[in-house]
């Protein structure tokens, strides 16, 4: 029998499959100060379809809310808001789509491009997400096991109730303290592992752990300027919230428009 050689196994098979190496590059301020420019020329270009896909985040949100106000669950008002936009990456990939063609100048309708989001569902993107909605479980459940810790035996009738016992009891500015130091650490850790993943799984043909290495390297190589711009994605969208979640209706889009540009300046072009 002939000797295996290294050739011997399909490149394509999934035993062999590991994740590549990608190579990155080091972000700027200014490549941030552009990628807003840009994010907010392909919002304008589009007002009315990017504008859509922050009024169903937004609606999304005001139902989420008035559930848990429904279930007697007053107390995961505030981790919900505040946890919510860690979902908003896996939110913003039709946004990407939108960039991707305009950069190229192409013409779209939403077919095109609801058609290019529900085909995601057979990629790596789909794994993206559970990794975007795992996270934001751990969030839920840290708060509500630091809730049984520090708070004990309180209860909350109603939300006034619970506001009162937060913001102006010892108990609830310790509360507040852990958890937003928690709240912090999981939202570096996501958006390290997002911040070009999903874009890259978008645009390239690759496996959600080169993605996921691919975005941490990013982070990485430029951490003041990346993490600067997690600081203006977390206030904007926290300010976001403060209408009844209408401000997504704008920031969503812009941000997301702007990330996909963020993106393309991080990494070079695919096969260069």
């Amino acid at each position: 029998m002939a000797p295996k050689t290294a050739g011997s196994t399909p490149p394509d098979s999934p035993a062999q499959s590991q994740p590549s190496i990608q190579a990155v590059r080091k972000v700027t301020t200014q490549d941030v100060s552009a990628s807003l420019k840009a994010g907010f020329s392909d919002f304008l270009a589009r007002p009315v379809m990017s504008g859509f896909f922050g009024l169903f985040y937004a609606v999304f949100g005001v139902l989420f809310v008035w559930c848990l106000v429904w279930l007697g669950k007053i107390w995961m008002i505030i981790p919900a808001a505040v946890g919510f936009p860690l979902v908003a990456p896996f939110a913003a990939a039709g946004l990407y789509e939108m960039s991707r063609r305009l950069q190229k100048g192409q013409n779209f309708g939403w077919s095109e491009i609801l058609t290019v989001m529900a085909n995601q569902r057979k990629r790596e993107m789909g794994w993206m997400a559970f990794v975007t909605l795992f996270i934001f479980w751990v969030w839920i459940y840290q708060i509500r096991l630091w809730l049984a810790i520090i708070l004990k035996d309180a209860s909350f009738s109603n939300f006034d109730g619970f506001l009162n016992t937060i913001f102006f009891t010892p108990q609830g500015w310790t509360f507040l303290v852990i958890g937003t130091c928690a709240g912090a650490f999981l939202s570096t850790v996501l958006f390290s592992v997002t911040v070009v993943a999903m874009p890259m799984l978008l645009d390239r043909e690759t496996d959600f752990v080169t993605a996921m290495l691919t975005s941490i390297r990013v982070v990485t190589e430029s951490p003041l300027v990346m993490l600067s711009w997690a600081a203006i994605i977390s206030v904007t969208m926290l300010l976001s919230l403060v209408p009844a979640f209408l401000g997504l209706i704008f920031t969503l889009p812009i941000l997301g428009h702007t990330t996909w540009h963020l993106y393309q300046k991080a990494l070079p072009p695919a096969g260069e």
